[in-house]
């Protein structure tokens, strides 16, 4: 399965890292641009570079060998912990997990990584900002009324938490317009199609948009499935183990939450949510399990709204989901 000249193994931390190649090579670099360049002076063009996803520290360096023509892949790092498990390693260093990275992409099929264009890039900033700023909103509004509750409230707390209030709704109404502008401008249609879908917010549609990359990276919707960790895991064994099944939630939090969140309204507007709903609580499920299945089949629907460039029709949809 190998076709590459040699694979790289990375481990990224916020200074350094260590790289590992399949031929036995080892390198240390600084983690910036200067470290980058001397990076890419010791690669061939037909080798792989294997990193695993590490928040901040390794996008900028996937973006710029990407960016300068190397095969860049990005590994979920819990699979490479079971890995690590699996050969009962007894050595936790930055090396060793270079090196398992690396073992790790010679034996598993991995996937190859495509840079974000400039306005992905922004997008996903502008969501991560906007969750920060939706969570300190939401401590500013339950301390207000957590003073409130106190019936006498000092007016210097209660006029700074306003204050602050007022400063978190302009920056998270700059954002929201920022993020409808910058999808809007590449995928209109996709975005008016998917809000289309009774149940679907303008915000999960807007995710949906960006981490997809318009749906371009998924062929099938079991796969985007999988991507959310909203698929179904089986626990059962012999005669004895019969435990309960359960979403895999090794994936997209994110997104998770919001599709879970727009569920509630799914179920009272999206016809076939409903359906789903109602014929899953009469089955004995818990309504949290028929909200995750309902959850699941927002998902399908919007993958086949984008798929087929048609705007919501209930009878249309059911048919391909």
């Amino acid at each position: 399965m190998n076709k590459y000249n040699e694979i790289y193994g990375v481990d990224i931390s916020k200074d350094v890292f260590d790289v590992i190649g399949s031929q036995g090579s080892y390198y240390q670099f600084e983690n910036n641009p200067k470290g980058f360049k001397s990076f890419m002076k010791v690669l061939k063009m037909d080798s792989l570079v294997v990193m695993e996803a590490t928040g901040y520290y390794h996008y900028r360096l996937a973006q710029f060998l990407n960016h300068n023509g190397f095969t860049v892949s990005i590994v979920n790092p819990l699979s490479v912990k079971r890995f690590i498990q699996m050969k009962l390693s007894k050595v936790k260093t930055d090396k060793s997990d270079a090196k398992a990275i690396c073992e790790y992409a010679q034996v598993n099929p991995v996937p190859i990584y495509s840079s974000l264009d400039d306005t992905q890039a922004e997008c996903l900033q502008l969501f991560r900002l906007l969750d920060i700023y939706l969570k300190q909103r939401s401590a500013i509004k339950n301390k207000l009324h957590g003073e409130t509750v106190l019936g006498v409230p000092s007016k210097m707390v209660y006029r700074s938490l306003e204050q602050s209030l007022k400063h978190f709704n302009k920056h998270i109404e700059a954002l929201e317009q920022r993020l409808l502008e910058l999808v809007k401008k590449e995928q209109q249609q996709q975005l008016t199609n998917l809000k289309s879908i009774p149940g679907l917010g303008t915000k999960t549609a807007l995710f949906l948009i960006v981490i997809t990359d318009g749906f371009s990276k998924f062929e099938r919707a079991s796969q985007l499935c999988s991507y959310v960790g909203i698929t179904p895991i089986i626990r059962i064994s012999g005669s004895s183990v019969r435990g309960k099944s359960r979403i895999s939630k090794v994936g997209n939090r994110k997104l998770r939450n919001l599709l879970f969140l727009c569920s509630f309204s799914a179920c009272k507007h999206n016809k076939a949510c409903r359906e789903l709903y109602n014929r899953l609580l009469a089955q004995g499920k818990t309504k949290k399990q028929a909200l995750i299945a309902v959850s699941n089949k927002l998902l399908k629907q919007a993958f086949a709204i984008a798929k087929s460039g048609i705007p919501y029709n209930e009878n249309y949809v059911s048919k391909l989901v």
